[in-house]
């Protein structure tokens, strides 16, 4: 009888247990489910003003794409640079494409100085992507060839090559070239063959390397083994 009272007690216990805390739970509802409804407002807009984002990111570019396609239309380089001036891109990445562009059609206009100075102004660019810092350097220095000494230009090409640069092979052709401007053909034929042997190397610079290497009198026998 008495253990009977006792599973009674616990049972009844129990019960009241329970419904406190639906009391509870019921009471932090009413209390605090505005906040429930407000995280899944906040998700629900969340992806809207990610889709109306990608919109109009998408709007944007389709828009400085057809601005870049007026700027070139023209006849004179000088003109196309001209008009490449003119536009200003949302982004930070557009204007630097404009940029790029712009000091193409310079440097096709013979203002080579107006060139190295956007590509150089680029390449300091501290925000910048690094690959966009690394065309500009490696564009101006090929501008400058015949300005730079070859310590110089080898000591630039070097550092895109430690770098893991997207343009390493470009960088090791650059050299090959540099080398045999200083009566070093063996040294250029390595670098070559070394290019022609890289996986990541492209069919056109294979192509250049088979083609310079032949010149030097060296094998392409590489060539033909990695494909």
């Amino acid at each position: 009888m008495g253990a009977r009272v006792v599973s009674n007690s616990d049972s009844f216990i129990e019960e009241v247990t329970e419904e406190v805390r639906r009391d509870r739970l019921f009471a932090l509802i009413r209390r605090y489910g505005w906040i429930a409804v407000l995280a899944v407002l906040t998700l629900v807009g969340g992806a809207a003003w990610n889709e109306w984002r990608k919109a109009q990111n998408i709007a944007a570019a389709q828009a400085l794409g057809d601005e870049i396609v007026v700027a070139l239309e023209a006849d004179a380089a000088q003109d196309r640079a001209d008009a490449l001036a003119t536009i200003t891109s949302e982004t930070a990445q557009g204007d630097l494409v404009v940029s790029l562009l712009r000091a193409a059609q310079l440097e096709e206009a013979g203002d080579t100085v107006g060139a190295l100075q956007l590509l150089d102004a680029l390449a300091a660019n501290g925000d910048a992507p690094a690959i966009y810092r690394q065309v500009a350097g490696f564009k101006s220095l090929l501008l400058q060839a015949d300005t730079l000494s070859a310590d110089q230009r080898r000591l630039r090409l070097d550092g895109l090559i430690q770098t893991g640069s997207t343009l390493r092979l470009l960088a090791e052709e650059q050299l090959a070239l540099i080398d045999m401007s200083e009566n070093m053909p063996q040294a250029a034929i390595e670098r070559l063959q070394r290019i022609i042997a890289d996986a990541e190397a492209t069919t056109g610079l294979r192509r250049r390397a088979s083609q310079l290497i032949v010149a030097l009198g060296g094998d392409t026998a590489t060539e033909t083994n990695t494909n």
